[in-house]
């Protein structure tokens, strides 16, 4: 997905899809996060319940909560759908490698993105679903990143002895600020160069 990525737009109401199980089924799974996404911008998180997705998608409440358990798990779904599949890129040391990261999701977050993750963070401090939501995202984002960092170590570029998940957790900590004050026009490699020289 560009960095510019926008919301996609509501299609027209779809009729009622049959569900195929507890396998998801691409279109009514489609249908759904389309009218999440159409009311999430429309209403905020608030206003994103499962009712108000059931009637906009014309799908089954059972199908939804099936699906996502919770209107946590629904409002990541959401924000995965817009973010889309991202790999972190291997520039051949581990300071190209954060910098090329915060690149990309900064100018990623200055679109509609960026908003909405802004507000399913948010919505994490009073809401207990979407915090464990969040937690289970930040989990996997933790997954990826140690794997950046165990190539880095096997390249020499990271000290053995550092914590993988405790040099994660720092990157991650580092972007998610920047997107709740407002601080995404940082230079990715100004980030980087401190993070990586204090683990080298």
């Amino acid at each position: 997905m560009s960095p510019s990525s926008t919301l996609p737009s509501s299609s027209p109401k779809p009729a009622k899809r049959r569900s195929i199980g507890a396998r998801q089924n691409p279109e009514a799974e489609a249908a759904i996060l389309t009218a999440a996404i159409a009311i999430l911008t429309e209403k905020g998180p608030k206003g994103l319940t499962m009712d108000a997705v059931a009637r906009e998608a014309k799908a089954g409440k059972a199908t939804i909560y099936r699906w996502w358990p919770t209107r946590g798990a629904l409002l990541l779904a959401v924000y995965a759908r817009i973010k889309g599949d991202h790999t972190h890129a291997d520039t051949g040391t581990f300071e190209g490698d954060v910098a090329a990261f915060f690149d990309y999701v900064f100018a990623f977050w200055r679109g509609d993105a960026g908003r909405v993750f802004a507000l399913i963070i948010a919505e994490a401090q009073s809401d207990a679903d979407v915090a464990l939501a969040l937690e289970a995202y930040r989990l996997e984002r933790v997954t990826a990143w140690r794997a950046v960092v165990e190539r880095a170590q096997a390249r020499g570029d990271v000290q053995a002895s550092v914590s993988p998940d405790a040099l994660a957790n720092t990157i991650i900590a580092v972007a998610w600020y920047h997107l709740v004050t407002g601080r995404l026009d940082v230079a990715g490699a100004d980030l980087a160069a401190p993070i990586a020289a204090g683990c080298s």
